[in-house]
């Protein structure tokens, strides 16, 4: 009783993190997207404590510590007044219609399901299903990557991958302790690295719409 109990809280926990993925697609506004994006890191979190717990990994309780700190509080804020400063467009710009977003992200999070359940066939029951939800999670990161045309919502993106990948590490018996703290400081050096980046790419063109960039690129040529 007590491993089915595991294992549904486990599943309820991972699908979560892909249906806050959605959520995160769905949003047209930076404001809400930020907020979204912190209740993914909190998800997330939630969901490596867990792994912790039925793996009997005590670990894991630090990389779920790091999330919650990190992506749920430092970075969403840190990014909402860098939007404030620079003055950014509040309004979320996309390359193709949000209804086909969501369609593709369907698309992917049935692929993701056909092929892990596939490749992972001798893995037991709980590590191949939280694999399909990560991968899920990484390839609804990258879609949000390519179809959104602002800066700032294509590094909530990248972000929102990372937290696949950190999923997936956790599903599989985790991690060692050394490379969870080396993610969580290489994640703060790129969060860090773009904040500088949106501050030049604001001063050399006075937005960061990609698509203006383009524009200005076969301008120049």
């Amino acid at each position: 009783m007590m491993a089915h109990l595991n294992f549904d809280i486990a599943h309820l926990l991972a699908g979560g993190l892909v249906l806050v993925s959605f959520m995160m697609i769905y949003q047209d506004r930076l404001s809400s997207l930020l907020d979204v994006f912190a209740f993914h890191a909190v998800v997330l979190s939630a969901s490596v404590a867990w792994q912790a717990h039925i793996q009997d990994a005590p670990h894991l309780y630090i990389t779920a510590a790091i999330a919650l700190i990190f992506k749920a509080l430092i970075i969403p804020t840190a990014l909402g007044r860098i939007v404030q400063r620079l003055g950014i467009h509040r309004e979320v710009e996309t390359v193709v219609g949000t209804g086909l977003t969501m369609l593709a992200g369907m698309g992917l999070v049935a692929l993701s399901i056909l092929l892990m359940m596939r490749v992972t066939a001798g893995a037991d029951a709980l590590a191949r299903e939280d694999l399909a939800f990560a991968l899920s999670v990484v390839l609804l990161g990258l879609l949000m990557m390519v179809t959104r045309r602002n800066a700032v919502s294509q590094v909530v993106g990248f972000m929102s991958l990372e937290n696949g990948l950190i999923l997936a590490a956790a599903g599989a018996k985790g991690m060692p302790l050394v490379v969870e703290i080396s993610v969580a400081f290489s994640v703060l050096i790129a969060f860090i690295v773009i904040g500088v980046f949106l501050f030049r790419i604001r001063e050399r063109f006075d937005t960061v719409d990609m698509g203006a960039m383009d524009d200005f690129r076969g301008e120049q040529q």
